[in-house]
């Protein structure tokens, strides 16, 4: 693999002479995010922009990055992450950054920071590894004005949960976003959502969805989202834009739902797309509970399968709803990511947890030592799965189900789409690359290996190996596509006044590495990022530099223009 490596300054330069540029990045190849052809040319960066694009003069540089066998990108924006308050915590981002990322939105999926502008504050006083924009989540919102319960908002609360949004918007966040899964989002109707929607477009941010279904009623679901946009009259961004298999057969396939999104902007609306690059999604196990289950919140729904009753209604909601309406038999598409309560499942499938728990029940009431039961207080399992090492029925999975969630959170894996359907979505020019990622904690759990390897498999496998598009517009979909989503007019080429975010990568060698069996592993072929002029990643290994900055949504100028 060719490196990077930073040069010593010019002999050539007069000891007097104070340099025109603080870096050149020389010899290496530009891809400038636009989708256009790659070109020899050298980057200059001065005070964090990029100063030149071109042929720079010898010794006219406090310093040089050779680049020579290396693609030079505009850095990676992922538009669609789960980092909020853990870049305090972990500023590097370092599973963003060697993965070629230098700016993220935060924010998705209906939750965020509760305070965007103390957020930003402290992030700039910690500093980061990265650039870090927002959204405000719809269900942050709502938590705030009314608790995680269902029940529509009332006229105060609506008026209550505007102001939160307004000064969101005006502290810098990029728009509102919604996770109509999750509590208590999904409880919430679509004209409470559009008057939301219409705050956040009033300061030129966008809305942001993880629709109200995925499945077999996506195409309700689009139809939703598209409406919010309309009449709150801001930009759409439909989440990690994806079809389930099952779904896809009963729907005609993924082309179905991207009609829909190709006729909306046939008729004039701004609606746009990311996903990620894999056949797995990754969710809460709440999820898979009944809805009416989760009316009065999550916490609430924990504390009641504690009393036997409230769990045999959940057991029969989940019967009722997963085995007999949709015909399942198995949960063996789910596998847990990471548990609170039972770690020592993280990694296992659900029917694996079943049989694990079943074992370990048997051996307690054996005298033997107890290594995983399910909790106390649950009602005992009854049928020929509650026999150890049998193969566990639908019911003993539930309660599986049951017995983990109410044992703390739960992140899943779920498999339930196929790689044709995958790359059908990936091809379209509408669709951008994201994550769906927080930051990860390097050998912590068993997570979705999309945090680290998202944008290398993009570039690698289906650029590269299956030539599914160039890598010119792999690129494009991972710099200037979300850069024109978002209105991020300051980054996402490479050209003259923009921000100085550079990802250096080896077309030849750039790989995932990351694997659903062993997520933990970096990426290769991408040496160097640099993050506002300055090298963050350098020949493959962190400089400990945290020159990132907040990205800041229209709404703050707006703001300050309406005081004036």
């Amino acid at each position: 693999m060719v490196t990077a490596a930073l040069l010593a300054p010019a002999a050539a330069r007069s000891a007097s002479a104070a340099p025109a540029y603080d870096l050149v990045v020389r010899h290496g190849k530009v891809i400038d995010g636009t989708g256009k052809p790659a070109f020899a040319a050298d980057v200059a960066i001065k005070d964090g922009k990029i100063a030149a694009v071109g042929d720079v003069p010898a010794g006219s540089a406090a310093a040089e990055l050779d680049a020579a066998g290396l693609a030079v990108a505009p850095g990676f924006i992922d538009v669609h992450t789960h980092v909020d308050d853990d870049i305090l915590k972990f500023p590097a981002g370092e599973n963003f950054v060697r993965d070629g990322v230098t700016t993220i939105v935060s924010g998705n999926c209906g939750g965020s920071v509760s305070d965007v502008g103390s957020f930003f504050e402290r992030m700039r006083a910690k500093g980061a590894g990265l650039d870090v924009a927002t959204l405000y989540g719809h269900n942050t919102v709502l938590r705030a004005v009314k608790g995680d319960r269902k029940g529509v908002l009332t006229p105060a609360q609506l008026e209550k949960a505007r102001g939160l949004v307004r000064k969101a918007m005006a502290d810098g966040a990029v728009g509102l976003s919604t996770g109509l899964i999750y509590n208590p989002g999904q409880f919430s109707p679509t004209e409470e959502i559009v008057e939301l929607a219409k705050v956040a477009g009033e300061a030129g941010g966008l809305y942001a969805t993880h629709m109200r279904s995925e499945g077999s009623s996506v195409v309700a679901a689009i139809d939703e989202a598209l409406r919010v946009g309309r009449e709150g009259k801001l930009r759409v961004e439909i989440s990690h834009f994806k079809l389930p298999t099952e779904a896809a057969k009963k729907l005609g396939g993924p082309d179905v739902t991207l009609a829909k999104v190709r006729a909306a902007r046939d008729g004039g609306q701004d609606v746009w797309l990311d996903q990620y690059p894999y056949t797995a999604s990754s969710t809460t196990i709440s999820t898979l509970l009944p809805d009416t289950f989760l009316e009065a919140g999550v916490a609430n729904a924990q504390k009641r399968l504690a009393d036997p009753a409230g769990y045999a209604e959940a057991l029969t909601g989940m019967l009722d709803y997963h085995a007999k309406k949709l015909g399942r038999t198995s949960f063996a598409y789910v596998a847990i990511a990471s548990s609170r309560g039972y770690p020592q499942y993280n990694g296992m499938n659900v029917p694996q947890v079943a049989r694990a728990m079943a074992a370990a029940a048997a051996a307690k009431n054996n005298g033997g030592e107890l290594l995983a039961a399910a909790p106390t207080g649950s009602p005992p399992a009854s049928g020929p799965a509650a026999a150890a090492g049998a193969e566990p029925d639908m019911e003993a999975q539930c309660r599986a189900i049951l017995d983990l969630f109410k044992a703390g959170s739960v992140q899943c894996v779920f498999h339930s789409m196929d790689e044709g359907g995958v790359e059908h979505i990936m091809a379209s020019p509408l669709v951008a690359v994201a994550s769906d990622s927080g930051l990860r904690e390097f050998g912590v759990g068993v997570p979705h290996p999309r945090g680290y390897g998202t944008n290398s498999r993009v570039l690698g496998r289906y650029a590269r190996e299956r030539k599914l598009f160039t890598v010119e517009e792999a690129v494009r979909k991972m710099t200037s596509l979300p850069a024109a989503t978002f209105r991020f007019a300051d980054r996402g080429r490479v050209a003259v006044g923009l921000v100085a975010d550079l990802t250096l990568f080896d077309p030849a060698t750039v790989e995932d590495k990351a694997t659903f069996d062993k997520p933990h592993q970096y990426p290769v072929g991408i040496p160097t990022v640099i993050v506002q002029g300055v090298p963050v990643l350098k020949d493959g290994k962190l400089t400990g530099a945290l020159p990132g900055k907040p990205v800041l949504g229209p709404g703050v100028g707006k703001a300050a223009a309406d005081a004036r």
